[in-house]
């Protein structure tokens, strides 16, 4: 790895005291994309590594799932940087259609404007110039997060060359014989005016109505079929009355005919497995063109598919005296008419799952009309195949029955959208015969007849045709790149649950088919960010979190360390403030220990003073141990994307091990010119380490940490840390858990028994292992400044001295036993009254919030918040009850 020349190493005296993260937040992202460093040529000859960004839409801002899948995608990609690979991370958006097409839909509405008025040509030179002006506002916050992409290979779903990808795809899908244009049934936005995909759509629960209304027998015979729906205005469209072919309250029924009401047509009743019997009256009515089961049954019995509704939900003229009215007003009126007829047996209130358009919420209408289609089938089964037989890992694993059983039950995908901006479909029809031309490039004559005059089908492709070549298209396809024959495969994909059908199961559909292996080896699943209480962040819940103001509060670093330390495989993860600052605060303390370090190396760089041979101390030993079980932890959460598994134990021993305790034990050897130099050498061995290991979660602090200390070079390229070479040191270890126990304990016992630091207190110290016992007594001078002792004996594990015997507190912790006389301003009989009374106390308050959280009213009927937080506050009570009623066992003992 090369570097661009650097400032020589400042002098200890410019380690400002205060980490004030504005000016390594405005400087390094430069310094780091002007060298080259997140460009893949960086390490020529390394083992290629990419991950292609989910694109977000060009016209979005960056919000925080944002936040949290680049935060995660950016610790991977640096990560892999420093172990030496070619890792690329490619960037780029996505036109997004109805989005963006809306955006400027709605520009021209305030100018009175529509795009009919600007004609296509001109609409689409609108939305270019908005693109280019204000769209991609999202990359440039993607680098004030840090995100290392190699802007160099950024793509735009709408490029000159992945358009061309776009209409290879179709037009070779068209000669295979997998894309076809045809009259199905489709989702369609009376609003949007567009056809929408199955998982386009959202369902929601709503009140509605359950109407029975009797169809009379067509032979004028006396009563009729009762049928019950949820949709009275569809009636108008009805082709038949559906029963279930073994309910027999209809056996003599099927094969009849009754009267449609108010339009006085003539229609048949069927026998189809579909139906429910269960439902309503077990009797339905059938309506082929604006229902998708309706349509399929019509499809087995041969029924007329009758549309009543216009491209805006209104009735057309197969409505009759309904005509001109709008869906929910025709509702209304039918039921009216109805009544009057004497015809309308009952409306009852009905909850039921309606489906919305997910763009604008609209209620969303099936319609029967010719689309194009893409068979997806035969492109389906390849793909659950390979992930069934580990070729694409999932991770969580319980993704991979998610998705077998959406393939499994697949309907063929519409893939044109009645819009403007998007990816034109590639067919031509011909003015002269009814032939059309499907073609890459737009034909000068029909294949057929020979004619000139040809047109192109008006409609684009849903946006997620595109996205599904992504992982190809954006390197190259269909030209045989450099680019496409190193990365792809990608190496991985991180993205979230809830796009698992419309963007994963398409790449793994079409990745297969069109380049003969899976687009990626590993897919890692995240969950949602959601608020402090779990609640989905939304504007109408006033909930929402701007991650670009939670950085510039307590720095980007700060909101990054925060996401990641939550991301377990899968789960969600519910972000409070106070997190985010809890991450400042660590900040602010790697930054102190990092300062301390470097006043202590006197003026060397960090590899400078880590030359030569370790001491043998215990505590040098220990530290370098827990370092080498710390790298091992920190690859393996990596490799199995257990982000907060890896942070936890990076967490843990940066700010305990290292600050907390192995700091405070080097200043004794610090203080001794015999000893310093030892002593900075593990200072420096662990702090570069350390720095390479948290800067790819944290990249700001970390560099600036690396320039002030080392001088040379960048820990963006410096080498990953590795855990191999340090011996896991048992005796070490046992012995330090031993000590840190001592010391915790004591220090416990301080704050129960509110005693001051500066009191003097003494202590007899036996420890169980006579190896341990050697080991303590070599730093006792150090346990006796973190204890802050006045005196201390540390003895073995020979039988109980008399002395010890008449103590007058005994603590214990794993391995050796405390011993404390009174003393020193410790009066244990006040001591022990003050703890009985906390513990009376506390004992008090916790059954009232046992009482409580037991309550079932309480527990429904109560806030989320409220809730949770009466659960921390049990928890806390009973935490501190422990310790009180450990400490006074103690002075009983």
């Amino acid at each position: 790895m090369s570097s661009p020349a650097d400032p020589p190493l400042p002098k200890p005296d410019a380690f400002p005291k205060v980490y004030d993260p504005v000016g390594p937040e405005s400087h390094w992202y430069d310094v780091w994309e002007g060298a080259g460093y997140f460009r893949p040529e960086i390490n020529p000859e390394g083992e290629p590594y990419c991950i292609v960004i989910p694109p977000p839409n060009v016209t979005g801002s960056l919000h925080m799932g944002h936040a949290f899948e680049h935060s995660l995608i950016d610790a991977t990609i640096r990560r892999k940087r420093m172990q030496g690979y070619a890792a690329l991370w490619l960037p780029g958006t996505d036109h997004a259609g109805i989005a963006t097409q809306n955006v400027v839909e709605r520009q021209l509405a305030e100018e009175g404007l529509s795009r009919h008025d600007l004609g296509r040509a001109s609409f689409l030179e609108r939305v270019w110039a908005w693109k280019e002006k204000s769209g991609g506002e999202i990359l440039t916050q993607m680098r004030r997060m840090g995100d290392s992409c190699d802007w160099s290979r950024e793509r735009f779903t709408m490029d000159e060359d992945l358009s061309l990808a776009v209409r290879t795809v179709f037009v070779q899908l068209y000669e295979e014989g997998l894309i076809y244009r045809g009259e199905r049934i489709i989702n369609w936005c009376p609003r949007c005016h567009t056809a929408i995909s199955d998982i386009e759509v959202d369902y929601d629960d709503v009140t509605g109505e359950m109407v029975e209304i009797t169809y009379p027998w067509a032979d004028g015979s006396p009563g009729g079929v009762t049928v019950a729906t949820t949709r009275a205005e569809t009636m108008l469209g009805d082709s038949a009355v559906a029963v279930n072919p073994s309910d027999e309250r209809y056996a003599t029924a099927v094969g009849r005919t009754v009267t449609l009401p108010l339009q006085d047509r003539e229609i048949p009743i069927v026998a189809d497995p579909a139906i429910d019997p269960e439902f309503g009256t077990g009797a339905v009515k059938v309506t082929p063109g604006h229902d998708p089961t309706d349509f399929e049954i019509g499809e087995r019995h041969g029924l007329e598919i009758i549309s009543i509704f216009d491209n805006d939900a209104v009735v057309n003229e197969n409505g009759g005296a309904f005509c001109g009215q709008g869906r929910f007003e025709a509702r209304e009126a039918v039921k009216s008419a109805l009544e009057e007829a004497g015809l309308l047996v009952s409306v009852e209130q009905y909850v039921h799952s309606v489906g919305h358009c997910q763009r604008c919420s609209t209620q969303v209408e099936p319609i029967v009309s010719k689309q194009w289609f893409v068979k997806v089938r035969p492109l389906s089964d390849p793909a659950l195949e390979a992930v069934l037989g580990g070729q694409t890992k999932f991770v969580p694993e319980r993704w991979v029955k998610v998705f077998k059983d959406w393939l499994e039950n697949i309907r063929d995908w519409c893939v044109s959208r009645q819009l403007w901006w998007g990816h034109r479909i590639p067919v031509w029809y011909c003015s002269e015969c009814p032939e059309h031309v499907v073609s890459i490039e737009a034909p000068t004559q029909c294949a057929a007849c020979g004619a000139s005059e040809l047109e192109q089908d008006p409609d684009v492709l849903d946006t997620w045709f595109s996205s599904a070549l992504w992982p190809f298209s954006t390197l190259g396809w269909p030209k045989q790149t450099e680019d496409l024959n190193r990365f792809y495969p990608n190496a991985m994909l991180h993205t979230g649950f809830d796009i698992i059908f419309f963007w994963v199961a398409r790449m793994m559909q079409m990745g297969i088919h069109f380049m003969g292996e899976v687009p990626f080896h590993d897919v890692a699943y995240h969950g949602l960010v959601r608020d402090a209480h779990g609640k989905k962040m939304s504007k109408s819940f006033g909930n929402v979190v701007d991650p670009l103001e939670l950085a510039g509060k307590y720095s980007a670093d700060a909101l990054r360390f925060a996401l990641v330390r939550a991301a377990f495989p899968g789960q969600d993860v519910p972000l409070a403030e106070e997190w985010v600052e809890g991450a400042r605060n660590f900040i602010n303390k790697l930054w102190n220990a990092s300062r301390f370090v470097s006043i202590n190396l006197d003026s060397m760089s960090l590899a400078e003073a880590a030359e030569g041979e370790l001491p043998d101390d215990i505590a040098s030993r220990w530290i370098m141990s827990r370092l080498g079980s710390t790298i091992d932890a920190v690859d393996s959460g990596f490799d199995k994307y257990n982000f907060a598994e890896a942070m936890r134990e990076l967490h843990s021993f940066a700010w305990g091990d290292f600050c907390d305790w192995y700091i405070e034990l080097s200043k004794e050897a610090l203080a001794d010119e015999t000893r310093r130099r030892s002593a900075q050498r593990v200072l420096a061995r662990v702090m570069s380490a350390l720095l390479r290991l948290l800067h790819p979660v944290i990249p700001f602090v970390t560099e600036e940490i690396w320039h002030r200390m080392e001088g040379g070079g960048h820990v963006a390229v410096a080498e990953w840390p590795e855990g191999s070479g340090l011996i896991h040191d048992e005796d070490a270890e046992s012995a330090m858990s031993v000590l840190t126990g001592i010391v915790t304990e004591i220090r416990t016992f301080r704050a129960l028994a509110g005693m001051p630091p500066s009191a003097a207190l003494g202590a007899a110290v036996r420890v169980n292992s006579p190896h341990v016992s050697r080991e303590i007594k070599s730093l006792s001078s150090q346990l006796v400044g973190l204890a802050r002792l006045s005196s201390l004996d540390v003895r073995g594990a020979e039988p109980a001295d008399e002395d010890l015997a008449g103590s007058n507190v005994r603590l214990v912790t794993p391995g050796a036993e405390i011993y404390i006389a009174a003393g020193g301003g410790l009066d244990l009989g006040d001591l022990g009254a003050k703890l009985d009374k906390k513990i009376a106390e506390l004992r008090a308050d916790l059954t009232k919030v046992e009482r409580k959280l037991a309550n079932p009213e309480f527990i429904n009927k109560a806030p989320e918040e409220v809730v949770a937080k009466e659960r921390a506050k049990l928890a806390e009570h009973s935490e501190s009850l422990g310790a009180l009623e450990h400490l006074s066992a103690s002075l009983s003992s």
